[in-house]
């Protein structure tokens, strides 16, 4: 069993994107069985709220659903149930060193820049191009 994490500020934007991109890749693959996928925030601001409606637009465009999504914060016990864990730009990588000091090794960036941050820049093609990249890498490298 595959277990996949993504990290972003708030898990309405980003990392819901990339959960439920890579879950509908490992679906049209044949794989579901094989993977667990998740995604949680670095911050507590979003905590119970579902994805953000530009970001649900965005999947929606690309038939990708994200029904029952609710935004919750990343625990110590992330850190241990999970064997990958990914998060989307310098500043998540930040706040998971204050939480977790050095058990933050444990996580790597999705890609080698910073995952476009749709919350600010309002370009939500850009991200899910991004995260389509980064899970594209990811299902090569799990299968």
């Amino acid at each position: 069993m595959n277990k996949v994490l993504f990290v972003c500020h708030g898990n309405i934007c980003r990392s819901p994107m990339a959960e439920f991109v890579l879950k509908d890749m490992v679906k049209k693959a044949g794989l579901a069985d094989q993977f667990e996928i998740a995604s949680v925030a670095v911050s507590r601001e979003e905590l119970g709220n579902p994805v953000y409606p530009p970001a649900r637009r965005e999947l929606a465009a690309h038939g990708i659903r994200c029904d029952g999504h609710r935004a919750r914060q990343i625990t110590e016990a992330d850190l241990a149930h999970f064997d990958r864990i990914y998060y989307m730009d310098a500043s998540n990588a930040r706040y998971l060193q204050r939480l977790f000091g050095s058990q933050a090794a444990k996580c790597q960036p999705l890609l080698s820049h910073d995952v476009a941050d749709p919350w600010y820049c309002g370009n939500f093609d850009e991200t899910y191009r991004d995260i389509v990249e980064g899970c594209e890498k990811i299902l090569k490298e799990l299968t």
